[in-house]
């Protein structure tokens, strides 16, 4: 991972680079990422992400927490956070940020430890990566749970994204197991970042896969574009 998505928040942060990231989907073409909006304050934030940050409790653990927004908010509040992420950058971003619990670790080596509240905001279903690894992912964030703790994550249902036909279905491709599995692709002055796997999980797919694996799952808020935050627990 050459950690370009790092590289762009840690250069904005250190010397106001206003360079974009580009990203681009199997989906959808390329697209510019203001930086800028990854440092936004609660008032900027969106409706599920600020209502997400209003129900936080306890010992909280802030899953890939990118420039750290949600997790300085949450500090300044005076909770108890630690704000993690696969991006080296990102973290030392965080830390000069001031956030003072702080981890480079992606979350499957993350054991041990129980939290009352984890936060998986911005497509928090992403880290899933494929349909076919939801429940391996639910069964871990569940490991890490306290009793009567909670998952707040957010995702979109990327039905919108395909045509009708004259009944009314979908013409979905049928080249992929689900049709929320993305891949992504990232560029950033000039270099591109190894491809990944990227998983937009509609609510019912969500629920059914929590009750199956034991969890139960509630509806918080539907946005205006496809969007949901849910909130999981035992």
């Amino acid at each position: 991972m050459k950690d370009l998505f790092g590289k762009a928040i840690f250069n904005f942060y250190t010397q106001n680079d206003l360079t974009p990231i580009i990203t681009e989907t199997n989906f959808t073409e390329a697209d510019e990422m203001d930086v800028s909006y990854l440092f936004r304050s609660y008032k900027d934030m969106p409706k599920i992400e600020q209502l997400a940050l209003t129900l936080c409790k306890g010992k909280i653990l802030d899953i890939g927490c990118g420039a750290g927004s949600h997790s300085l908010y949450l500090q300044e509040k005076g909770m108890n956070v630690t704000a993690i992420d696969v991006s080296p950058k990102a973290i030392e971003t965080c830390q000069l940020r001031g956030i003072k619990n702080t981890q480079t670790i992606d979350i499957l080596q993350l054991n041990n430890q129980k939290f009352d509240t984890i936060l998986l905001l911005m497509n928090g279903t992403g880290i899933f990566k494929n349909i076919k690894s939801v429940a391996f992912y639910l069964n871990h964030l569940k490991s890490l749970l306290n009793d009567n703790g909670q998952i707040l994550i957010d995702s979109s249902d990327l039905i919108y994204l395909f045509d009708e036909d004259e009944d009314g279905g979908k013409w979905i491709p049928n080249d992929r197991d689900y049709y929320g599995e993305t891949t992504f692709f990232i560029s950033y002055k000039g270099e591109n970042e190894a491809p990944f796997d990227w998983l937009y999980l509609d609510y019912n797919t969500l629920q059914n896969a929590c009750h199956f694996n034991g969890l139960q799952c509630e509806l918080l808020h539907e946005g205006e574009h496809f969007d949901y935050l849910a909130r999981i627990y035992k």
